[in-house]
């Protein structure tokens, strides 16, 4: 394979259990992936309401999965298991999240073609006329509430089961400050806005004015332009979410 990134040192930001893909990718073509989680994705405080919730899905008429962790962790709290009756459809945001849902034994009923966020989901058929449905959103802690409002304003009832939450890493930063420091390091990959404000609390503000100046790798249009309103002066947004996207959006400027 081209080893067309010569050498060029990639921060990686994915969470620790999700980031060796990427970093295989990197590798193959040629660059040095520099394994940073900015996020560590961990289980609530307690599981007995996930349990109960997921023991009742037979009470709602669609059940949206926001994210590969969203499937892992409910499976986690629930001793492994999904039931779900012929009434209840699944919906998945995206490729990554329907995968796990099939690794589960489930059937994926809804997935948006592109656009692989809430509003993908809400531009879908199925989730236009929803008045007096019962939705239930599994996410973790925190996470957007366009879905919930939009599907709210087309009369559904929507409820969230939050399943994981996010808290930044205790590790090193050194290695990371030490290439800054440098000019070593080529670029960063973002998955996630929270993602990149904890990458930035975690450098330090004095830090900040080199982070700006490296070119930047995210996933979406609302993560660009949270960049932007935060300082970094460039940004590259990949085609989707995938690992493969984000390393030929990286090769694009990383094997300069």
């Amino acid at each position: 394979m081209n080893k067309v990134l010569n050498d060029a040192h990639i921060l990686v930001t994915r969470p620790a259990h999700q980031a060796d893909n990427l970093c295989r990718l990197i590798e193959e073509h040629g660059g040095i992936p520099i394994r940073f989680p900015t996020l560590n994705i961990v289980e609530p405080d307690g599981c007995f309401t996930i349990r109960q919730t997921l023991s009742a899905l037979d009470s709602f008429q669609c059940v949206c999965f926001m994210s590969a962790n969203a499937v892992d962790f409910a499976l986690k709290a629930n001793s492994g298991k999904i039931v779900r009756s012929k009434t209840v459809r699944f919906a998945a945001i995206g490729q990554a999240t329907a995968q796990a849902l099939k690794r589960a034994g489930l059937l994926v009923d809804l997935l948006p073609e592109d656009g692989y966020n809430s509003e993908g989901l809400l531009a879908m058929p199925q989730l236009q006329h929803v008045k007096g449905q019962k939705i239930l959103i599994i996410r973790g802690e925190g996470g957007r509430d366009e879905l919930a409002n939009t599907l709210r304003s087309r009369g559904a009832q929507v409820e969230y089961l939050d399943v994981y939450k996010r808290v930044i890493p205790d590790i090193d930063v050194a290695p990371v400050l030490n290439l800054l420091a440098e000019n070593k390091l080529d670029v960063i990959t973002i998955t996630s806005v929270e993602a990149l404000q904890n990458l930035l609390t975690m450098l330090g503000k004095e830090k900040h004015k080199l982070l700006f100046a490296v070119p930047l790798v995210v996933i979406s249009e609302r993560i660009r332009n949270m960049a932007a309103d935060m300082g970094f002066e460039r940004i590259n947004v990949t085609d989707s979410p995938s690992d493969t996207a984000i390393v030929e959006t990286v090769i694009l400027i990383g094997g300069e």
